[in-house]
């Protein structure tokens, strides 16, 4: 999800990483694996999440089945793929501060288990021509269902519509791009290309990720992810970072209490007109 602020001064900076890193001598033993590890952020109970996502796609698959046969098609499949393509991309990134887990990065590099990770690519029966006429209207109805009692244009995704704003504060943020500078030395000092930050090496087209934005797993591609995560475990360049989130993440949602509550509604709204649907249909 997108994740979401303000500038502090220089003595600030200096006293949050020196608050990282008082455990003791930097370590590449950070325990930090996933984005969960770093713990909640200010902005996360205002989101969507990848548990809304499946659950919706349940709730419309249902709606519009219903719908569907209100047209006569009565054995349309929940999922059902297009008569002319059945492409389907899907792009995942492993944490929001790149790849953390040692073990992934050795094994897949930038990239990930397709085992793990299926495409969605539909698994139903194509459509027939007639069906595929009716999906789009029926389509449609679901989501108006779904989104009842909504002011979709003022309170829909609030929280991700900020977070691409106050990301840009996050990725100016001074002391972050320090740590940043201290991560791209260390990968240096491994003998790795100079990467302006993680986002960067996540990104390289020397990967050549494929239609599904999977990477080709290359010697080289996954020696430079285990150089990435070493360098920010022994640095926490995943704790700062997400320290700083955390920080503008607060200081918008105090800024902006009244859009983000709407929005909280809303979310609630959706949720709960999911659950009914579900209960209704399944």
């Amino acid at each position: 999800m997108v994740r979401r602020g303000w500038r502090l001064s220089a003595v600030a900076g200096v006293a949050l990483l020196a608050a990282v890193c008082a455990s003791g001598p930097a370590s590449p033993d950070t325990g930090v694996r996933t984005g969960s590890d770093l713990g909640p952020l200010p902005a996360d109970r205002y989101d969507y999440t990848g548990q809304d996502y499946q659950r919706d796609r349940r709730a419309s698959a249902l709606l519009v089945r219903q719908c569907m046969a209100g047209h006569g098609h009565r054995d349309f499949p929940l999922d059902p793929r297009s008569p002319y393509s059945s492409i389907g991309t899907i792009v995942l990134a492993g944490t929001d501060y790149g790849v953390l887990d040692p073990d992934v990065a050795r094994r897949w590099g930038y990239g990930w288990d397709p085992a793990k990770h299926p495409s969605l690519t539909p698994k139903g029966r194509r459509m027939t021509n007639a069906e595929y006429a009716d999906w789009p209207a029926c389509g449609a109805e679901a989501n108006r269902r779904l989104m009842r009692g909504i002011d979709v244009k003022r309170d829909w995704g609030y929280a991700s519509i900020r977070g691409v704003e106050v990301d840009k504060a996050v990725m100016r943020d001074p002391r972050l791009r320090a740590a940043w500078a201290v991560w791209s030395n260390c990968l240096v000092q491994r003998g790795f290309p100079r990467y302006p930050d993680p986002v960067a090496a996540y990104a390289d087209k020397a990967w050549k990720r494929d239609r599904d934005a999977n990477t080709r797993h290359t010697e080289r591609e996954r020696a430079t992810a285990a150089a990435d995560v070493t360098c920010k475990r022994r640095h926490h360049t995943a704790e700062l970072w997400h320290t700083v989130k955390a920080e503008k993440q607060a200081a918008d949602i105090a800024l902006h209490r009244a859009r983000y509550a709407a929005g909280l509604r809303a979310l609630r709204t959706y949720r709960s007109n999911i659950t009914e649907v579900l209960d209704e249909l399944s």
